[in-house]
Formats: C-alpha cells, structure tokens, sequence
C-alpha cells in the first residue's frame, strides 16, 4: 500500500509545480540602456507599486539606524503619494528586463518614466516620483 501511494505523491507534486511555473509571468519593467538602473512594477492586493533600483552611485546615504540591510539604492512609490528610498534585502535588478531606449517613455498602472542618458525619471498620477543617475538621485 506504501508504494502504490509515494508514486502518487510524486506525480501530484510534478503536477503542482509545473501548474505553479506555467502561472508564472515574467517581471514588468526595464532597465536603462547602461544597466545601471532597474525598474519593476508590482500590484500588491491591488496596489500599483513602482520600484526601480540603482546599481552603481558616486555617493552612497547613510542608513537610518532602524535598517539594517542595504539602504540607498533602491526608491519605491505607490500610484498616489510620495516616493521614497526604502531599506531592502533584494533587487529588482533583471537581465531579463528589457532595454528602455534612451528618450523612450514606459508606462503602466499609473507610472510614466522616461529613459534619457542623464538617467531615469518616474513618476506617479500625482505626479510625485525620483530622477536616478549615477551622480545623484533625488525624489520630487
């Protein structure tokens, strides 16, 4: 009786993981052409979230005392509100993503960035948000 049920086992569980990778969508987004700036957008119970990283910064904030990851290099926004520098543990930097084209515009769900060799600029329906370049990020 054992065998007959680990082999079912088995096959349920072959069955569920590749039911859970065929629901699996790729990351929505871009990466500036230089790579240095990643953007990717969530919907969290129905919360549109922009989140773009840099990779590479002349100059780098000190951390809040109450973060004790990586701090700096990462902005977040909702659809509405300000933007912020957030303290992470992860990246939303993607190969995968693809390139936006300098002078290129993206939107989605309520964000408009445009990609220019000075860097990234987003911004949200409020039209609060951030400009990333190496040289300096600022939030507006």
């Amino acid at each position: 009786m054992m065998m007959r049920t680990l082999p079912m086992l088995s096959a349920l569980s072959v069955l569920t993981f590749a039911a859970t990778s065929h629901a699996q969508t790729a990351p929505t987004g871009f990466q500036s052409p230089s790579k240095n700036i990643a953007c990717q957008y969530f919907n969290y119970d129905k919360q549109n979230v922009l989140r773009c990283d840099i990779s590479v910064m002349d100059t780098k904030p000190r951390p809040p005392a109450d973060c004790e990851l990586d701090y700096g290099s990462a902005f977040e926004m909702n659809a509405k509100g300000p933007a912020a520098r957030i303290c992470h543990g992860d990246t939303v930097m993607d190969k995968s993503l693809p390139v936006l084209a300098y002078d290129e515009v993206w939107q989605r769900g309520g964000f408009t960035c445009k990609s220019e060799q000075a860097g990234v600029t987003c911004f949200n329906t409020d039209r609060r948000g951030f400009s990333l370049a190496r040289v300096k990020q600022e939030m507006f």
